[in-house]
């Protein structure tokens, strides 16, 4: 990082700057100064409203009581937005039933307006989602997603005439069977792989780097069953708070196929197969 471009952030005497992973989008940086670290997100050459949704999440999960990073600076140096936090210090492993009881928590926390959607978009480097406030989750997940996400791969020539009959097949019956399903409109994480929890030095679980919207809890569960790294401890915490409702392990699997289908747009090809596989895997199961 360039040191004229860190003497224009609004904080003073910042004596190390180290690159960290930050995952496909920021790049990330952890900032030492004389009196306390941060935690620094930078999107080069993208407006300052880059990081608005963001932004809103981290406040909407302070709100709610939930242990994430706090937004102490935003703006916009020499064309790059940047995001600065602060930073949180870090252990490797803690009490994933904890972390399990946060997620719950976290869902606890109830949309505003009784809507899905979110003030913000998303707004990733490869492809954007509106999040526009609506009264139908279908219309939300299943209309500017899941159908945003398989236009894009029929476009990219990823998807041919037979992946794009098995999603029309596998979509009929993702519509069918949310439209039996009471979804509630509530605080989601967005992203929550893996990679975006962590353990405080005292054993505490925070949550980091959202891409929150209100929606149904079962979107933030999928997504943590498709890389691991959440054990069963979480999900009997997660449980132990708000039980799931019958009929959730086939619910799941819409999410899943969700963030596969987001991966295999912004990877490629080494997806596409994890894709198909669940597509047969909802159409096999009406």
């Amino acid at each position: 990082m360039d040191e004229k471009w860190l003497t224009q952030l609004p904080i003073k005497e910042i004596t190390s700057c180290q690159r960290v992973g930050g995952g496909d989008v920021n790049q990330a940086y952890h900032l030492k100064t004389k009196i306390k670290d941060y935690f620094l997100l930078v999107q080069p050459q993208q407006p300052q409203s880059f990081y608005q949704g963001e932004i809103a999440g981290l406040q909407d999960f302070q709100r709610a009581g939930i242990l994430a990073p706090r937004v102490v600076a935003s703006g916009r140096i020499q064309g790059d937005a940047y995001l600065l936090l602060n930073y949180l210090a870090t252990q490797r492993t803690g009490n994933q039933q904890q972390l399990g009881a946060l997620v719950a928590k976290l869902h606890q926390t109830a949309s505003p307006n009784g809507k899905f959607g979110y003030d913000y978009p998303y707004a990733g480097t490869s492809i954007a989602f509106d999040n526009a406030w609506t009264a139908d989750w279908v219309d939300l997940f299943v209309k500017r997603r899941l159908d945003k996400l398989a236009q894009q791969l029929k476009q990219d020539r990823m998807w041919g005439k037979h992946e794009s009959q098995l999603y029309t097949a596998a979509r009929s019956i993702i519509i069918a069977a949310l439209t039996a399903h009471s979804s509630q409109p509530v605080l989601l994480h967005g992203d929550l792989w893996a990679g975006n929890f962590v353990f405080l030095t005292d054993g505490r679980p925070a949550l980091i780097d959202p891409a929150a919207l209100y929606g149904d809890r079962e979107f933030d569960l999928g997504i943590t069953t498709v890389f691991g790294g959440f054990t069963a401890d979480f999900y009997s915490g997660y449980q132990q708070v708000l039980p799931l409702d019958q009929g959730y392990q086939q619910r799941l699997s819409f999410y899943q196929l969700y963030y596969l289908m987001v991966h295999l747009n912004k990877f490629g090809s080494s997806y596409a197969a994890s894709v198909q596989h669940l597509l047969e895997k909802i159409t096999s199961n009406k």
